[in-house]
């Protein structure tokens, strides 16, 4: 067994140097890839800090450090009790829109609780390495038990409220219960109250965190540049992934209405795709891609990307580029198919650069580098 994964280590160490050696070309631009780590497990997020360094989670339980172009050995301490299974983990990291004064790191993760398993939320004072002062700010009630669909990105909005997704756990029903979180979207303040124009926090049959429902696994999350509004995707099961712009009170219809079928072959819900007091998404992947981590560009290595969307696809191993006109896609563009890697994350860097994370046992940071002139002419 030890042999056969010292081989593996060694084919993919193989493939990355090949393939990151490479320059490779987009339908509009000529890039290379950089590794600057493949000494993750199964990484899920990154949280660029304003001194440089670089958070990363791995979804086994640990929170890593990558600052002066290496990645520290040993985790960073001070993490809670993490339910590492299946699909859950440690999860997503966000930093408090003033990260730099109140140095707060928020993150999600699956963890027991009562009858079974689910999505927690919490942040901690990071400074120095080290986790410290960790407070919990919510616990997606009712748990349950099996390893599926937690969800679960944050986001902070320009007004700093936190948003939340959270899974329907692979129980669909839930997602159209507004009494339950599982299948939702989540606004928050940033110390975990709820807010008072929540579109359900006078409806007595609906939990008052809830900000959308009907979402059935969403593990992207980004503000569009222009407008300020929260897009999301989410998970179909075979075919119907979606994006959707996050608004109040919506139901995005999971699992009534759907562009997929069940894995089984057999209809979900109903067998429609639209259905009145429902929202249909901006756009959709049918057959799945499995869409994870999510941007808009804005920097300026790459000029003729601005303003497109980046998206990460795990069963489709490839980073979708989309171009936007509005609120619809018009172009749509699969980079680092040769890769064959399942890409978990995407961001964009302070440094104007796209950063990915690859979902492995021995999984990598990545970063996208324009060719230069230099590299252009060469041979």
């Amino acid at each position: 067994m030890r042999l056969k994964s010292l081989l593996l280590i060694g084919l993919l160490l193989l493939f990355y140097t090949t393939a990151c050696s490479q320059p490779l070309e987009s339908s509009d631009s000529r890039f290379h890839l950089e590794v600057l780590t493949d000494q993750l497990e199964h990484p899920w997020a990154l949280a660029f800090l304003p001194d440089g360094e670089v958070l990363i989670s791995e979804r086994p339980g640990r929170l890593r450090r990558w600052h002066n172009g290496q990645l520290d050995p040993e985790p960073i301490p001070g993490l809670p009790e993490i339910h590492a299974s299946g699909q859950g983990g440690l999860l997503d990291l966000a930093l408090h829109p003033e990260f730099s004064r109140n140095r707060l790191l928020y993150f999600s993760y699956a963890a027991r609780h009562q009858q079974g398993v689910t999505t927690h939320v919490a942040r901690g004072r990071y400074q120095a390495g080290a986790l410290t002062d960790v407070e919990l700010l919510l616990v997606a009630e009712p748990a349950s038990r099996g390893g599926r669909h937690f969800g679960s990105r944050l986001l902070f909005d320009r007004a700093g409220y936190l948003y939340v997704t959270i899974g329907d756990r692979g129980e669909m029903a839930r997602a159209q219960d507004r009494s339950d979180l599982a299948g939702s979207t989540l606004r928050l303040h940033a110390d975990g109250r709820i807010p008072v124009d929540n579109p359900f926090v006078d409806q007595e049959d609906s939990h008052p965190a809830l900000y959308t429902f009907g979402n059935r696994n969403a593990q992207g999350m980004a503000l569009h540049p222009a407008t300020g509004e929260v897009w999301q995707h989410e998970h179909g099961p075979r075919g119907g992934d979606e994006i959707n712009i996050i608004r109040a009170g919506r139901n995005y219809g999971w699992p009534v209405i759907s562009h997929g079928i069940d894995y089984t072959g057999l209809r979900i819900g109903e067998g429609i795709r639209e259905k009145p007091g429902m929202e249909q998404p901006l756009h959709h992947w049918t057959p799945s891609i499995a869409p994870s981590g999510m941007t808009f560009y804005t920097g300026d290595a790459f000029p003729q990307w601005q303003g497109n969307l980046f998206v990460g696809a795990l069963a489709g191993r490839h980073l979708a580029r989309l171009e936007l006109e509005g609120e619809q896609v018009v172009a749509e563009e699969r980079l680092l198919q040769d890769l064959k890697q399942r890409i978990r994350d995407v961001r964009q860097g302070p440094d104007g650069k796209l950063w990915l994370l690859t979902d492995a046992p021995q999984g990598a940071m990545l970063r996208l580098h324009p060719l230069t002139r230099q590299h252009r002419s060469a041979p």
